[in-house]
């Protein structure tokens, strides 16, 4: 029973935040930033603002309580200080008394462990993150508890999990929002925003993806399950990498309990997906979903939005797949089974430019040519297997020099090396293969000026 069109207006109507508060949003933060580079001891240091997390990847919602606020992260860039920066926690208090001396903010501001939280009654609070570039090249935030840096890639992050709703056809973003929106309707786990993004997006398997990701309830279906498949791997937290800094994880922003009780509920509720999806007419489809998302689910709101999205919805959504290259080759027709049991990410470095440390090529932005690449493959699969590699170029100049590429490449390397050869957006994919089955798989596109 096809029910994207219920899911459109659902999100539409109930869950995206309004765009009158994004509006609100924006103006916001533009007149945080005025206060900040206006302080006579702050403002000096002032680089950019950057948004972060759930703005920046465009999953906030509208708040699902009575009580409950929407946030918003922006990096504040700052210049190093030379004394503050032996002490770091020192960026968090000097921000704070900034805006202590601030008329507007002075009764708005809360230091947290990592931000200073600027929080508008009955609405929304906004999180400044003071953000630093090291003069070894490391971008970090401050954590004040242990008085420390902790590295971090926010363009990094933004653009892996642009990478991964592209390779839904635009459906990840959407299920990230709607798993925000079980979490604050059920109340029956507790996991960061961040943590839950990441572990959504890292199911995303670039496998069949025009029927695992063919809408909004098929990818649902599609990433709980992996999910749950990929939890049952772990009888205690898993080490959660940040994909887009590797040697940085999450853990220390959840809990062994808080875990626990997020894999049984989420086996639970992917149950409870698979269930609704496998109705055989509406009434029934409807009623399933309802155990996931509540009555407003078809609320008449949703009813007289639906009318609008139902012709679209009973064709099949077009795919923005690429048209195969001579010779393409495709791991599903290789006849393995896909069996996503583990982890697995690609780190992506220019070798003649940065050194051990550094940041993910996805923070670089557009690549020049004539750089060379090395690809590190990065998996949690437990025994022996193989890896399957896969380089694909676009763009008019491969083209034109017969050089598209796209074979499966076999072997046990987990280190791969190329060129920055032809302007475009290409990418590289690894498959890690065990007894026949795709049991982990990664995707890292590559942007060459």
């Amino acid at each position: 029973m096809n029910t994207n069109a219920h899911f459109e207006a659902f999100l539409e109507t109930t869950v995206n935040l309004k765009e009158w508060k994004l509006g609100q949003l924006d103006s916001r933060v533009q007149a945080i930033v005025n206060a900040v580079q206006n302080d006579a001891v702050v403002g000096p240091l002032y680089k950019e603002h950057i948004p972060q997390g759930s703005w920046a990847h465009q999953t906030i919602i509208d708040p699902v309580g009575v009580f409950d606020e929407f946030d918003a992260d922006f990096l504040l860039h700052l210049e190093v200080d030379d004394e503050w920066v032996l002490d770091p926690g020192r960026y968090l208090r000097e921000l704070r008394a900034a805006f202590k001396r601030s008329s507007t903010y002075k009764d708005m501001v809360r230091k947290k462990n990592r931000c200073v939280r600027i929080g508008y009654a009955k609405s929304c609070h906004v999180d400044v993150v003071p953000h630093l570039t090291l003069s070894d090249g490391r971008q970090v935030i401050i954590n004040y508890q242990t008085n420390d840096f902790e590295e971090t890639d926010p363009a990094g992050f933004t653009q892996w999990i642009r990478e991964r709703d592209d390779l839904t056809g635009g459906n990840l973003r959407k299920v990230i929002r709607l798993m925000k929106y079980l979490r604050d309707f059920k109340n029956t786990f507790d996991c960061k925003s961040v943590i839950l993004t990441n572990l959504i997006a890292g199911r995303v398997q670039p496998y069949h993806l025009a029927d695992r990701y063919a809408d909004i309830p098929t990818t649902l279906v599609s990433l709980l399950s992996d999910l749950d498949t990929w939890l049952d791997g772990y009888d205690e937290m898993p080490l959660l990498d940040d994909p887009s800094c590797p040697g940085t994880s999450f853990n220390h922003r959840w809990t062994e309990a808080k875990y626990q009780t997020f894999k049984s509920m989420i086996k639970k509720y992917a149950g409870w997906a698979c269930e609704a999806a496998a109705a055989d007419d509406e009434d029934t489809a409807i009623a399933a979903w309802q155990k996931l998302f509540g009555s407003e689910f078809v609320a008449q709101e949703v009813k007289l939005a639906k009318s609008s999205l139902l012709a679209s919805a009973r064709q099949r959504i077009a795919k923005s797949l690429d048209t195969p290259a001579p010779g393409e080759e495709f791991i599903e027709q290789r006849g393995y089974l896909f069996s996503p049991r583990y982890a697995a990410t690609i780190d992506a470095r220019v070798m003649e430019l940065y050194g051990a440390r550094a940041q993910s090529i996805r923070a670089d932005g557009a690549l020049r040519r004539g750089l060379r690449l090395k690809f590190t493959l990065k998996t949690d699969t437990v025994g022996p297997f193989e890896v399957i590699w896969k380089v694909r170029n676009r763009g008019q100049a491969a083209a034109q020099a017969g050089d598209l590429r796209g074979k499966l490449i076999a072997g046990d390397s987990r280190t791969r090396y190329e060129n920055t050869k032809y302007p475009g957006r290409h990418y590289i994919e690894a498959y890690v293969v065990q007894n026949g089955r795709v049991v982990a798989s990664d995707h890292h596109e590559v942007h060459i000026k």
